[in-house]
């Protein structure tokens, strides 16, 4: 590894231990502008929508980082840190039917009402409409990454870890959209 990207793990390491909230905050809001650049260039957008990608960064920093960093404590303090696959069971379970619905409703309203602008009228059609299918979607994919986050990944770098499959689950999304755009076009 190149010394100027060894300092810079050092030193993310190093905030990542003195600051853990505030590091974990800036990795998620990091990490979903890049889901949202990625994904905007494949959906075919000429000019990246700025605004979008800050709101972006702003719902990455100010919920899901700190939202991840309190969820794994908790779950970890009630679960007495323990990683059998009994106990890793029960966390995901947790994970999966308290903090994965929240989130996905936390989500879309916000990218209803906050970046797309609608009222809160639509959105409220818009989640009765498409809120089952994307929790059932949810639901088909992310209790394999909490299996692993919770048995393999130590604490600090599971909000992280969520994060950098979140990138990845966030352009699947946007090609599947438009592959089903295309579909129906």
């Amino acid at each position: 590894m190149g010394s100027v990207a060894k300092k810079g793990l050092q030193q993310y390491m190093l905030q990542l231990q003195h600051h853990p909230l505030r590091t974990k905050a800036i990795t998620a809001g990091v990490l979903s502008a890049l889901s949202d650049i990625v994904s905007q260039k494949l959906s075919g957008i000429q000019k990246l929508q700025i605004k979008r990608i800050l709101l972006k960064v702003l719902f990455g920093f100010g919920y899901l980082g700190p939202f991840g960093h309190f969820l794994h404590i908790l779950l970890d303090k009630l679960f007495k840190g323990k990683k059998d696959t009994t106990t890793v069971a029960k966390k995901v379970a947790v994970e999966q039917l308290t903090a994965s619905p929240w989130n996905n409703l936390v989500f879309m309203v916000y990218y209803g009402m906050v970046i797309d602008g609608r009222p809160w009228s639509q959105v409220k059609t818009k989640l009765k409409k498409e809120y089952p299918a994307v929790q059932f979607t949810s639901w088909t994919f992310w209790p394999v990454v909490g299996w692993v986050n919770h048995q393999y990944v130590p604490l600090q770098f599971r909000v992280i870890f969520h994060s950098l499959i979140a990138v990845g689950w966030g352009i699947f999304l946007n090609l599947r959209a438009k592959s089903m755009a295309l579909t129906k076009g």
